[in-house]
């Protein structure tokens, strides 16, 4: 591993426990039906997560061109160019690494769907990916869904085959970081964890009823021996977006439980 992607990686895994607390603002065609709330207003959204000192924030480029200058060395910039839909109605790559590095990005992300007709296409974008940032020493953070297609439509799986599979596809791509959905059971993450050569962080996944099974989630994800998580609408979509992020942080960096993380979030 070069220099520059030492150096890239140590800014955005940059807490003592080595563990990541990132948050995605990078929803885009997934969400055409109807933004989530919460992400109506981006620069602002940026403003309240940043006073929190999040670890990284992943976003769109557009995002990054016109929202992220005034926040520049406050967390790590992680630009998104995968854009699919689950029912890959959209099929695309919004950026490269030439831009990201030219942005200032810490890394690029690579969204891709797993099974399905498409599923070579996706593991060719990832895996092309993987080779062009090479040549810049940037870093690779996979994002790999797997799917199921069915009469009702197309929905993301989480159960630990599927999972398995997925950071399967990332170590052979070559990503350096691998972010997949949490099994739910530390004991079955795991397993998938420990068999990885190269981190393995965890999706925040769908909004939880409560912002303490949201956290209950990500002590798991600890528990299991995670590089940490990437949460997007169960910070962004709780009515206290600092609070919330305190309470992440507390959880996934510093080890609390998620009512001694509730209590120190002041919730």
């Amino acid at each position: 591993m070069g220099l520059g992607k030492q150096i890239r990686l140590k800014r955005i895994f940059s807490h003592p426990s080595g563990r990541l607390c990132s948050v995605a603002v990078d929803h885009f065609v997934g969400y055409a039906d109807s933004l989530p709330p919460g992400l109506d207003n981006l620069p602002k959204l940026l403003a309240e997560l940043v006073a929190e000192r999040p670890d990284a924030v992943t976003m769109q480029k557009g995002t990054a061109l016109t929202c992220w200058a005034p926040h520049a060395g406050k967390a790590a910039l992680i630009m998104q160019s995968g854009c699919f839909t689950v029912d890959e109605r959209i099929l695309e790559m919004l950026t490269d690494p030439e831009e990201c590095v030219r942005s200032g990005a810490d890394a690029i992300a690579i969204a891709i769907g797993v099974r399905g007709a498409n599923e070579g296409k996706f593991i060719k974008h990832l895996a092309a990916g993987v080779t062009a940032a090479a040549k810049y020493d940037l870093p690779v953070i996979s994002h790999i869904y797997p799917r199921e297609f069915g009469p009702n439509g197309a929905r993301i799986l989480h159960d630990a085959d599927n999972i398995a599979w997925a950071v399967r596809v990332g170590i052979e791509c070559g990503a350096d970081v691998i972010k997949v959905g949490y099994t739910g059971d530390p004991t079955s993450f795991g397993q998938i964890v420990s068999s990885c050569p190269v981190p393995v962080v965890a999706a925040g996944g769908p909004k939880a009823e409560t912002l303490e099974q949201a956290l209950t989630l990500m002590a798991g994800v600890v528990q299991s021996g995670a590089s940490g998580a990437t949460i997007g609408r169960n910070i962004w979509g709780h009515s206290d977006i600092g609070a919330a992020l305190r309470a992440f942080k507390a959880v996934l960096h510093d080890g609390r439980t998620p009512s001694e993380a509730l209590a120190s979030a002041k919730i």
